[in-house]
């Protein structure tokens, strides 16, 4: 019997200068996104992140007013790492951000403020690859950042915008969906994969919450199994897979 060809990842553009990532959550971008980002800042582009919650629903321990502004310090701490200084939250509620104008209009004005070329997001559709139902919050964040990218470019769509000085924006060339079961490119992780162990182990308090295992073999384990197991579709090396959308 012969075996299915696997298709092959295509590298990830490279010709632009700053790219914004939009997620629901602390820890989101680390688990999976971060050896990437790593690799572009040390590349000298930027990258800046915008959280639509704190995470303060995400650890059954802690009431929600004490678990916001740690989440909080975890994920720049995290972001620190891989050489992300701008992380902005846009203060929906954690477990209930609904998909709609209201969260559109907030992502479009992250759009404005930060005139990416490139957007980041997570996977919008209803499961991970038909084997694990996704969560309300990751489903609609993805996609009102698919509908703000282009949002962020129409000056008669939240025209209040504008009257806040934020102008239109149609520099948006990609979106790039992280964790999407169809992936058509990626980015190399060899150099930033270390820097993406660490990152992710600045959300301790989350980790410790999640597992009993020793967090840093559960972070290294989980990272680079993902990542090796993308590089079979990538020449072999480890690899990060996004789904790419033009704009």
């Amino acid at each position: 019997m012969t075996e299915p060809t696997i298709t092959q990842l295509q590298p990830m553009p490279d010709d632009w200068q700053r790219a914004l990532a939009v997620v629901a959550h602390p820890d989101d971008l680390e688990y999976g996104c971060s050896a990437a980002i790593a690799a572009w800042t040390d590349a000298g582009r930027e990258v800046a992140y915008v959280l639509a919650s704190r995470g303060e629903a995400g650890i059954d321990t802690l009431e929600p007013a004490e678990c916001g502004p740690l989440r909080e310090r975890e994920q720049r701490a995290s972001a620190a790492v891989v050489g992300v200084s701008a992380v902005e939250f846009l203060d929906h509620k954690d477990g209930v951000i609904e998909y709609g104008t209201a969260l559109r209009r907030d992502i479009a004005a992250a759009i404005r403020r930060h005139r990416p070329e490139l957007v980041i997001t997570l996977n919008h559709r209803d499961t991970w690859g038909g084997v694990a139902w996704n969560t309300p919050d990751h489903v609609a964040v993805g996609r009102a950042t698919l509908d703000a990218a282009g949002d962020a470019g129409n000056r008669w769509i939240f025209p209040e915008l504008v009257e806040q000085g934020l102008q239109p924006w149609n520099g948006v060339r990609w979106v790039a969906v992280a964790g999407s079961s169809t992936p058509t490119h990626a980015v190399d992780a060899t150099p930033g994969l270390e820097r993406a162990v660490r990152s992710l182990l600045q959300h301790r308090t989350y980790i410790e919450a999640l597992t009993s295992e020793d967090p840093e073999t559960y972070v290294r384990e989980f990272l680079t199994g993902h990542a090796e197991a993308t590089g079979e579709r990538f020449g072999g090396r480890p690899a990060v897979a996004f789904e790419l959308f033009g704009r």
